[in-house]
């Protein structure tokens, strides 16, 4: 893995040097922190960080809610099914089910979700392995809507020796402990539009492994 301990305040296009953005987006730091939203009304994007992590770390960043209705999911640990670099495959373009029936195998955390009616009634977080479409491990989602957001969430995700925990403002949403667990990777924000999101202090610390 070309990364261990990693840290980006994602407050500049310098910061975003080396990330690559999938499908119709724009991004831009009308506040000094990174703003992610989709140019096409039914474009759904994916900006994935550069580095590749290994497999005990703890994940965290800074975000604002924007704009809803839509959805934001954390990406992580996404490889090649048969462990090549994710930026070798083939090119992706936004389309969900690219990523959970595509060419690679990653967890996923979508942590605001906002998109549909059901959604929005009752909010939780949610776990899913891919390949394929496996929810795992689901919480509740603390985030208010847009309308009483006031942001930064602190988000964070700790993976140990298989144990997976994710915690908004250091209030635990869920854990999961996967005996077959994914050996690292990247990590990519994705937003299903209309969404609008910003983020900011991106870090990532390696762990020991459990003895």
């Amino acid at each position: 893995m070309s990364a261990r301990n990693y840290a980006n305040p994602l407050a500049s296009p310098a910061d975003l040097e080396g990330f690559k953005l999938e499908g119709a987006g724009a991004m831009s730091f009308p506040l000094g922190r990174l703003r992610l939203e989709s140019t096409q009304d039914d474009a759904n994007i994916v900006l994935w960080c550069p580095e590749d992590f290994p497999p005990n770390i703890t994940v965290e960043w800074d975000f604002w809610p924007i704009r809803e209705p839509g959805l934001c999911i954390l990406f992580f640990h996404a490889r090649g099914r048969h462990g090549e670099d994710l930026f070798d495959l083939q090119p992706r373009t936004g389309p969900y089910d690219q990523y959970h029936h595509g060419d690679l195998d990653t967890y996923h955390v979508s942590y605001f979700r906002r998109r549909w009616p059901a959604e929005r009634a009752f909010h939780t977080c949610n776990l899913r392995k891919s390949y394929g479409f496996h929810l795992v491990a689901q919480g509740a989602d603390p985030i208010p809507g847009v309308d009483d957001a006031d942001g930064p969430y602190h988000l964070r995700l700790d993976l140990r020796g298989g144990e997976i925990t994710f915690a908004v403002n250091d209030l635990i949403s869920f854990g999961w402990y996967d005996d077959r667990p994914l050996p690292g990777g990247k990590l990519g924000f994705r937003q299903m539009a209309p969404m609008i999101g910003e983020y900011a202090n991106l870090g990532v610390t390696g762990l020991s492994p459990r003895s």
